[in-house]
């Protein structure tokens, strides 16, 4: 039994969702709007103000895309409504975040060279650093799968390291720190 998918999804009265034949979803609200395209197998119903996802059987691939699709579905909806953001955490000495042009973020992350970073026109995104504190990349949009995407290829250009913690990390980002070698007598 699917417990996420069986769950039914509460939209506000700003936000459209139509279904079409062929099953992509499309969702519009005051941020913009997204689509999906949904397995066959897999019905989507509209009501007033809700929507349900069913499956035709208790296959495990049916129970599978069942949540899979209730879950993006209300992702969509939370991103043309809301919108989501995430931000990342520059951690070292002499990291550095800038926007150098309209769409392409500069960063100094402890190579030889500065890395451009070009990010997608869906995004909207942000640097900033404050004295005395880390540099934070913030990145906005309505969809999640792409600001998640986005944000993970900035943090690989430099993971975080366990004994001193440098590197791009999320902002709340807990990080398991191992002990160093200690002197010998």
């Amino acid at each position: 039994m699917s417990r996420i998918g069986n769950k039914a999804i509460n939209f506000g009265s700003g936000v459209t969702i139509t279904v079409s034949p062929s099953n992509v979803v499309t969702v519009k609200g005051p941020k913009g709007s997204l689509t999906q395209q949904v397995d066959p197998d897999i019905s989507i119903k509209v009501g007033e103000g809700v929507v349900n996802v069913a499956r035709p059987t208790e296959q495990k691939r049916h129970k599978a895309m069942h949540g899979l699709y209730r879950s993006l579905i209300a992702n969509m909806i939370e991103g043309v409504s809301v919108g989501f953001k995430k931000e990342l955490e520059l951690v070292g000495v002499g990291y550095k975040a800038s926007v150098a042009q309209d769409r392409l973020l500069e960063l100094s992350l402890g190579h030889s060279h500065s890395i451009l970073f070009e990010v997608p026109s869906e995004l909207s995104f942000s640097a900033e650093t404050l004295k005395g504190k880390n540099p934070v990349v913030t990145l906005e949009g309505i969809d999640k799968q792409l600001i998640g995407q986005i944000a993970a290829k900035i943090r690989s250009l430099r993971k975080v390291e366990p004994y001193k913690g440098k590197g791009v990390r999320f902002v709340g980002e807990s990080i398991r720190r191992k002990a160093g070698k200690t002197a010998a007598k």
